[in-house]
């Protein structure tokens, strides 16, 4: 067996799990549910801005966390790598125009993100401690009665949370810290030196254990802290440099909108770019910076305090909307407009090259990237291990939740230390896999949401 057979494989798994199929699939189904709801991420955006603002909350209403826990909860396990290593893939593979179809995903990941969400929470499970479990492996058993089809979900659910949310994430903190840290120490290159990864790793490890084995209450407590701040410093320097560049930023939108539906020649030795391969990377890389139509987000969604599963599914609808729709853009249009986009760079280093070209002082845009990089990964992964806990208790019951946090812990470390290979493919395979038990759900159940959608609007007056 030759050692590019591994490599060659995981390539042409990813290349099948996102072939055309799968683009249709998630984007179709996402159209199809922003037409049964009559748009409703456009109609109701504003009803969204209110529910998160507190306007409904009522402490006395089953469930773990507020509305605003509950989002921050979720865009803290989105918001992470996908953002600045994810968007600046997708365009060094799929130019410019991949942007344009990360929008396109966002749009109606919207409708499926308030889908799926709503379900999570009507068909969620309330403990006799007063605690919630939810997910799409809930409303595939209850909902459908797919207890297999469930159980499936819940099984990729968790291996992909040790993967995606989990050693990935552990290896961009390193990756990060690469990018501010002097490259050598007394002559020595630090980065090279093993005890450098176990000393970030085993760190890192400590950090996350502290808040994921508190569960839920305090993943969201520290979640609805770090999730606005680190959003607010990362978009406003982003949009530093968008003023700075103000004059390009027109040709930037027609470079998305022109290689949206046309190929382009890449220089650099790279071949050219068909239309093809620009809607796979930007559909494969918006959903995996926003997780629409994965199933992650309705578990965590599923421990809010409300009794209303639609007022629940407008709280997650915004969310691909600031991950995507803003993060997203502000990385891939700094990106676009240095010009760095085509130097052949790829991941965080194209990223970290772009916010140095446009705020070239004192490396400041390297640590802005490596400060994104950094504090991204972590709420990802302390947001991920309630996922994986979630599914282990679903498939193994209520004693496996804190092996499962314990084992989480070390494989935090493992991803820090170990030089990960091919983690987009794998990562890109797992999200799929997960999608597609998500997806029969949310097309088999979306008369249900229709109806109490409809039930909800006429007696809020909405």
């Amino acid at each position: 067996m030759s050692a590019d057979f591994l490599p060659n494989l995981l390539s042409e798994m990813s290349n099948w799990a996102w072939g055309p199929h799968m683009v249709i699939l998630l984007v179709g189904t996402g159209l199809f549910l922003s037409v049964r709801l009559r748009f409703l991420q456009i109609r109701k955006l504003r009803h969204s801005v209110e529910c998160i603002s507190g306007k409904y909350d009522d402490p006395r209403e089953a469930g773990d966390i507020t509305h605003f826990q509950a989002l921050c909860a979720a865009l803290s396990a989105t918001i992470g790598t996908g953002n600045i290593a994810g968007v600046a893939t997708a365009i060094a593979s799929g130019g410019p125009g991949a942007v344009f179809w990360m929008w396109v995903t966002a749009i109606v990941g919207m409708a499926t993100k308030y889908t799926s969400c709503s379900l999570g929470l009507k068909y969620r499970i309330i403990h006799k401690d007063g605690s919630a479990s939810g997910g799409p492996m809930y409303f595939l058993a209850r909902g459908l009665g797919f207890k297999w089809l469930g159980a499936m979900f819940a099984f990729f659910a968790m291996i992909a949370s040790f993967g995606i949310g989990d050693m990935v994430q552990a290896n961009s903190v390193v990756d990060g810290l690469g990018f501010i840290l002097p490259e050598k120490i007394g002559g020595v290159t630090l980065f090279s030196v093993p005890v450098y990864k176990w000393v970030v790793g085993l760190v890192l490890a400590l950090l996350v254990g502290l808040v994921i084995i508190g569960g839920i209450r305090r993943i969201a407590k520290v979640a609805s802290r770090i999730v606005p701040f680190m959003c607010v410093v990362y978009v406003l320097s982003a949009l530093v440099i968008l003023v700075i560049h103000a004059d390009k930023i027109v040709e930037a939108f027609g470079l998305i909108f022109r290689y949206a539906f046309t190929p382009y020649a890449a220089s650099g030795g790279f071949m050219g770019v068909v239309v093809q391969q620009t809607i796979r990377f930007g559909v494969a890389r918006g959903v995996f910076s926003n997780e629409s139509g994965l199933g992650s987000a309705p578990m965590a969604h599923a421990a809010a305090k409300t009794r209303e599963m639609a007022r629940e599914g407008f709280v997650a609808m915004i969310g691909p909307f600031i991950d995507t729709l803003i993060i997203c853009s502000m990385t891939a249009l700094v990106i676009i407009l240095t010009g760095v986009w085509n130097s052949g760079e790829t991941g965080a280093a194209l990223s970290a090259m772009a916010f140095e070209a446009g705020l070239p002082i004192y490396g400041l845009g390297k640590f802005i990237v490596s400060f994104g990089l950094i504090f991204f990964a972590y709420s990802t992964m302390i947001s991920w291990s309630y996922y994986g806990d979630r599914c282990s208790e679903y498939l193994f019951g209520p004693k496996a939740i804190m092996p499962y946090r314990c084992l989480f812990i070390v494989f935090v470390v493992v991803g820090a230390v170990v030089r990960l290979q091919h983690v987009w493919d794998i990562s890109d395979i797992m999200n799929a896999f997960m999608a597609f038990p998500n997806l029969v759900a949310l097309l088999g159940l979306s008369g249900v949401v229709a109806a109490e959608t409809r039930s909800y609007l006429k007696r809020y007056n909405v």
